[in-house]
């Protein structure tokens, strides 16, 4: 089976997928589509008829006219989880699989929207300090995914396993210091990222080793 994801090297929402592909030992073909350049690759006509929102990542399933589609990072790799069970990304455990759930989505649905580039630029539009604001709303994210995960974490943020919501917390972590956040409150959720920098699918997924990341 091929899989092919269009994404981009800083996208935490690629990232994410890309943890994932990597943790189950998948094959793929990654294909970049810049964000900026030229307006945005992803505005294209080509690029939308594929994903009509306009967004990264996107995973493709096969090729030509048989070729299967899905956007959205916890869409995909909530497929990932079901064809590929293992080794798992989500406890077995009903409870406990919720409360990863509950994680991922105080950084995909709370935090990372708040921040992303259209809101900023919006921002901007109407004067408003955009890195002030995407300050903030990481910080007081990040502690509310701390004090959640405090009850079911171990090694990492919940049970001694890397679930999806440490393939979320990783790349929001690395956009927190991108925009200046304060992360010394932080060190439940640094202990957990300096053990996700030990495993080779967090090495092989992190942003600045991807082969369209700018050379340092």
């Amino acid at each position: 089976m091929k899989l092919t994801l269009l994404n981009y090297w800083r996208s935490s929402s690629s990232w994410r997928v890309r943890i994932a592909l990597h943790h189950k030992g998948l094959a793929f073909d990654y294909v970049p589509v810049h964000l900026v350049k030229d307006g945005g690759e992803q505005k294209r006509p080509d690029y939308l008829t594929r994903n009509p929102q306009g967004v990264v990542p996107l995973l493709e399933i096969g090729e030509g006219a048989s070729t299967l589609r899905i956007a959205q990072s916890l869409a995909i790799i909530e497929w990932l989880e079901a064809t590929s069970p293992a080794p798992p990304l989500l406890p077995r455990d009903p409870y406990l699989a919720a409360r990863v759930r509950w994680l991922a989505e105080i950084v995909n649905s709370g935090i990372q929207p708040l921040h992303n580039s259209g809101v900023l630029r919006l921002l901007a539009d109407a004067e408003v300090d955009e890195k002030v604001w995407a300050r903030d709303c990481i910080e007081r994210g990040l502690l509310a995914f701390q004090t959640t995960a405090a009850e079911t974490a171990g090694r990492f943020s919940v049970g001694d396993s890397p679930t999806v919501a440490d393939a979320c917390l990783i790349p929001q972590l690395y956009q927190a210091r991108r925009f200046g956040a304060d992360v010394a409150p932080l060190g439940r959720l640094l202990e957990i990222e300096a053990r996700c920098a030990e495993l080779p699918a967090f090495q092989a997924a992190h942003a600045e080793r991807q082969p369209d990341a700018p050379a340092p």
